[in-house]
Formats: C-alpha cells, structure tokens, sequence
C-alpha cells in the first residue's frame, strides 16, 4: 500500500496572517484619534512591529484597550459637560438681554409720561370755567398761572408742536399734542420759541410769558383740550394731577 504525504491544508495560519489582522483593528482605532500618548507608553512596552509591506504590525493587550475606552468616555462626559456649561451661559445672556430690554421701556414709559407744571414756582392766580365777562365764553375755559413777562414756559409734557402765531383772544400761543393724544395750549406769550412740527420734551422752554392778547396784565393761560380746536376745553387742574403735577 502506498502512502500519501500530509497535504498542508490543516497547517497552522502564517505569522504574516496573523499580525496583518491585528494591524487592521490597531489601524481602526488610530483613525479614530482614541488611541493617543495615554496608550503610546504600553504599546512601546508590550507591542512588536515588524514590516508585512503594508501596515506596521501592533498589538494590543487588555490592559491598554481598557485605558483607551476609559479615555474615550472622559472625552465624550467633557464634551457633554462643555455643552451644557454653553447652554447655560446661552440662556443667562438671554435673561440678562430681555431684562435690559424691559428696563428699557419701562424707562422710556416713565419718560413719556412724565409731566411738569409750564411755570415753574408758581401758582393757579385764576381758576378753570371762572365766571366773568373778560371772556367771549362767559367762563374761563383754562388756568391762568402767575409770572411776570418774560417768565419762561415749559412743555409740560412730550409732544408735537401743531400750532403757533396770533391766536386773538389768547394773543400769541402754542398749541402742542401731547403724547397721550390730548392737547395743551398756551396764550398771551411775549415770545415763541418753537415752530409748527417740533418734537418738545417735558419741560423744555417754549416760549416767554406776556400779556399779548386779551388781557389785564401779563400771565400765562393754559388749557388741557380733547382736540386743538377752541371749546373741546377740560379742566386743567385736573388733567396735570392725573400727570402726576401738583398745582
């Protein structure tokens, strides 16, 4: 009986094979930038390389695989960590921009709604809807405030200048609307100093008091009016204390 020499099919896989192996998963891991200086002094210590014509041949113990995930897991909790601390700074900015909005405009609420008296340091010398036969009317239909001519005249409030001139009766006056919609008038001026379409702010000087027009003697008439017309007239008094103005 002849024998047959064994055929080599079964033989052990070559060196060559199996270090080609373990540098294809060595080179996954490279790539993904886990494996850095932390792994670099075990795998000098433990790892042999030769030169297959393709990869360096690298191997890994456990010791060093467990490291890299311990590695990968700190980079993934700081960068979680990274976004929140972000998120929060995010929405800090936030509050603090919608606070410095509000403040915004409760200021310019206040600013628009601030009012003084058109006189300074005076008083009310005739009283609103007053009886006498000076007056077309047969009643005042304003203030008048004490001040010697030349006494300036403030806007008593925010407004836009609508008319100025001649006004009869009232001599030369200022009629303003206010930034409520109503508006004031002011007569008997010895002087203007605003023109029709000015913007005026809360006690700005608009003109200097007089007794041009109807009068006996220099002094200011004011009047709070629903329109700028001549009758929509309403009590002044009471308009500037609801302004906040004593008088």
């Amino acid at each position: 009986m002849a024998f047959v020499s064994a055929t080599g099919k079964h033989r052990r896989p070559s060196r060559m094979k199996r270090t080609t192996a373990q540098a294809a998963g060595i080179a996954a891991l490279t790539t993904t930038g886990v494996i850095g200086t932390l792994a670099a002094p075990a795998l000098a210590a433990d790892t042999s390389a030769e030169h297959t014509g393709l990869l360096p041949v690298i191997s890994v113990d456990d010791a060093v695989a467990a490291q890299i995930d311990a590695q990968a897991e700190a980079q993934k909790q700081a960068a979680e960590q990274a976004a929140i601390e972000q998120a929060a700074r995010e929405a800090a900015a936030a509050r603090a921009h919608e606070a410095r909005e509000r403040a915004a405009r409760e200021a310019e609420r206040k600013r628009l709604n601030s009012f003084t008296a058109p006189i300074a340091h005076s008083y009310v010398s005739t009283g609103y809807e007053a009886s006498s036969s000076l007056w077309s009317s047969g009643h005042h239909t304003g203030i008048d405030f004490h001040a010697a001519t030349g006494t300036t005249v403030h806007a008593v409030g925010y407004g836009t200048v609508v008319e100025t001139g001649w006004g009869g009766a009232y001599g030369n006056q200022i009629v303003i609307r206010m930034h409520d919609g109503t508006y004031t008038q002011y007569g008997h001026l010895s002087s203007i100093g605003v023109v029709v379409g000015q913007q005026v702010v809360t006690g700005q000087q608009i003109g200097l008091s007089g007794d041009t027009g109807n009068t006996t003697g220099p002094h200011l008439h004011f009047e709070a009016r629903t329109s700028p017309e001549y009758g929509s007239d309403m009590d002044p008094v009471a308009y500037l204390r609801a302004h906040g103005v004593n008088v």
